[in-house]
């Protein structure tokens, strides 16, 4: 696969489309909103008289008013009943006011009256009306005082319950999960179903003696179904299931992680029969003391009275722990512990009769058209986890709506399969001329290794059109789920990944950077064949594995356990076998010299070649047929090849079938023979 890097130009920016928060109320500026009330309320209290007040008032004497009245300079005179005050308007326009004696007498009222003074009796207003202006700031002050309050009562309670879990409740009737939802891993629900028989029905288990694990961990890749499987449980078994994650527990403030425990699992307790779930427990289980500055931190107390909490359980309570991880080798050893976490169920990759009932679980609401073969799907996804296996149905189902149609066909799960494999399709990349046509030699030097070599994977699709960060890609399939790797194997795909450098190298006589991801790969398998796996004869049946212990802060520097000698060592046998195959790619693609020039120009011509027609000009190049027909192919989601059609379940060869080239067929350059070291006579 010829790979381009590009350098990261690109900044992230703010995005105008997220939604804007607005800031928390701090205390700092709750009081300056109190002072800025404050302020404004004695200000209003002492503005008020003034907006009430009315024009300016004369005073004179009682005696000067009668006197007034007498001239008929008077126009009106109003008497208070309870303190004998007079006022007035005088006829220039002036208003009076006077003292007058209490009671007023009748024959002074009756003088102002002859002198055509408009006499008018006031009784005292109410306490209300008097104090009714300063009465509506008094309000308006109260309500802000009680807003402000009610904030801070708020805060207070936030702080209050900072401790309390964050755990989701899914009562017996939300939770609608069950174990037909979660399709193949028929082992896993074996195992997993003495749970749901426990909390169905625990007078069995209580009665012949038998207890229940306390807790148990799901153990598997990203993507495997293992909260699924969670669920599953508290659908089949009908109880209340809290739900946590691990980073949940984790807070800016001392000891909140232990108080969230403890109130998760007495809240479970007061529910039981329940079950609590914790997903990424590796967050908060880690091995305690690795790191700088020892173990005394907040995960670490988390984690004690996670251990504490689940030591302390009753076994009559009813309560069941699942917890899932896909890092169980950096856990506590006193969380694995029995007693704890004392049983582990392994989640691993879908294998080819899980695949098939996954694809038809996630392709059941899909219209699906007539030629769509889910088998043919699973048998070309391996590797492939739950959740990427509804990924590629989803792609399809996208691409179907892209090309206009109602059902789903055979052409939109290849299409989907290729992007989820090689990546999206970069149209718009132009190459020059000269760089297409190095790309066609790289690729076609893949895949004609591919073709050739006995015990690589069967040759899919060969393509030269820009994928992800990928100039050119060479597919190939595997016939059937494979858990071990011969040597043979290893050094057949050492030899093929050479095939791009090599066609280069004969073609134009230099090298370029596009195999930068080949030599990359290669060196890694081949430091790992000689420090892992023994297969050096140098080295002998020894292994150094990779020090992840960094990755724990238990070790701050990578050390390595093995000499300098051993060491040098290791290098020279990791460039012998890494040239060795070098050497064998040369040799070979210098053999089919002509079937490499026939690949590049057909996929110079098309883009893209499948792996039959591939095959074809392959042969066509050699004159005869390297392999039996087929048998080193993979044709589009149509199964794997006359190998895999002639093999039995186990993957062994039928009687009559053979593996090998015909004996007129090309003769291929052999591996390196390798021979175990004799051993000396006891």
């Amino acid at each position: 696969m010829l790979v381009v890097s590009t350098p990261d130009n690109e900044k992230p920016g703010a995005n105008k489309y997220l939604p804007s928060f607005k800031k928390p109320v701090t205390p700092d500026s709750r009081r300056r909103m109190i002072t800025i009330a404050l302020v404004l309320f004695v200000l209003g209290i002492l503005l008020i008289p003034s907006l009430f007040s009315h024009k300016s008032v004369k005073t004179i004497s009682y005696s000067t008013l009668i006197h007034d009245a007498r001239k008929q300079e008077v126009v009106s005179g109003s008497i208070s009943n309870a303190s004998g005050i007079i006022t007035g308007q005088l006829s220039n326009g002036t208003n009076y006011s006077s003292n007058g004696p209490v009671p007023v007498l009748s024959n002074e009222v009756n003088l102002l009256r002859t002198n055509n003074v408009n006499v008018t009796f006031a009784n005292p207003s109410s306490i209300l009306a008097a104090f009714l202006p300063y009465l509506i700031w008094i309000l308006i002050f109260a309500g802000f005082m009680f807003y402000a309050s009610r904030q801070a009562r708020g805060q207070m309670n936030g702080m209050m319950s900072v401790g309390r879990s964050k755990a989701k409740q899914f009562n017996q009737d939300k939770t609608t999960t069950t174990f037909a939802d979660v399709a193949g891993y028929l082992g896993v629900k074996q195992e997993i179903s003495e749970v749901v028989e426990f909390l169905k029905s625990p007078g069995r288990y209580k009665d012949i003696g038998a207890l229940i694990p306390k807790g148990i961990l799901l153990v598997g890749p990203p993507g495997t179904g293992k909260t699924m499987l969670a669920r599953a449980v508290a659908g089949e078994a009908g109880v209340p299931f809290f739900s946590v994650s691990g980073s949940d527990f984790m807070e800016m403030f001392v000891g909140v992680g232990a108080s969230r425990v403890r109130d998760l699992f007495g809240t479970a307790r007061k529910q039981a029969p329940a079950i609590v779930f914790i997903d990424e427990i590796d967050s908060i289980g880690r091995k305690r003391g690795a790191g700088i500055g020892g173990g005394h931190d907040e995960r670490e107390q988390t984690l004690n009275q996670m251990l504490n909490e689940m030591d302390g359980f009753d076994p009559t309570e009813g309560v069941v722990v699942i917890a899932a991880t896909n890092r169980p080798d950096v856990l506590d050893q006193a969380l694995l512990r029995p007693g704890r976490f004392d049983r582990q169920i392994v989640v691993p990759l879908p294998d080819l009769d899980e695949r098939l009932p996954i694809l038809q679980v996630h392709s059941k609401d899909k219209p699906l058209d007539a030629s769509v073969d889910l088998l043919m799907v699973a048998r070309g996804t391996p590797g492939m986890s739950g959740a990427d296996l509804a990924n590629l149905a989803n792609e399809a189902a996208l691409h179907a709506v892209r090309r206009n149609s109602t059902t789903i066909g055979m052409e939109d799960f290849e299409s989907a399969r290729d992007r989820v494999l090689m990546g999206q399709l970069r149209d718009t990349m132009v190459l020059m001329d000269d760089e297409r046509e190095r790309v066609a030699f790289h690729e076609s030097g893949h895949a004609l290794l591919a073709y050739v070599l006995e015990k690589t994977d069967p040759l899919h699709k060969i393509t030269i059109i820009p994928r992800g960060m990928a100039l050119g890609v060479t597919m190939t399939l595997p016939e059937e789920d494979r858990h071990i790797m011969s040597r043979h194997h290893l050094e057949d795909s050492l030899c093929m990944r050479m095939g791009g450098r090599v066609a280069e190298l004969l073609v134009y006589g230099d090298l370029s950077t596009g195999a930068a991801d080949d030599l990359q790969q290669n060196t890694d398998l081949a430091t790992r064949m000689v420090r892992e796996w023994g297969m050096s004869k140098e080295i002998g049946p020894m292994a150094w594995g990779p020090n992840n212990q960094v990755f724990l802060g238990e070790d701050l520097m990578h050390m390595r356990d093995y000499s300098d000698h051993t060491s040098q060592i290791i290098d020279d046998e990791i460039e012998r076998i890494l040239r060795e195959q070098e050497v064998r790619a040369i040799e070979v693609l210098t053999l089919h010299r002509r079937g490499l020039e026939s690949l590049t120009r057909a996929l110079l011509e098309h883009e893209t070649l499948d792996g039959d027609t591939a095959a074809q000009l392959i042969d066509e190049a050699n004159g005869e047929p390297v392999w039996p027909k087929g048998s080193k192919t993979v044709s589009a989601l149509s199964g794997v090849g006359v190998k895999a059609a002639s093999n039995g379940s186990n993957g062994s060869t039928p009687e009559g079938s053979t593996k090998k080239a015909p004996a007129d067929a090309v003769p291929l350059v052999p591996t390196p023979k390798w021979e175990p070291p004799t051993l000396p006579a006891v």
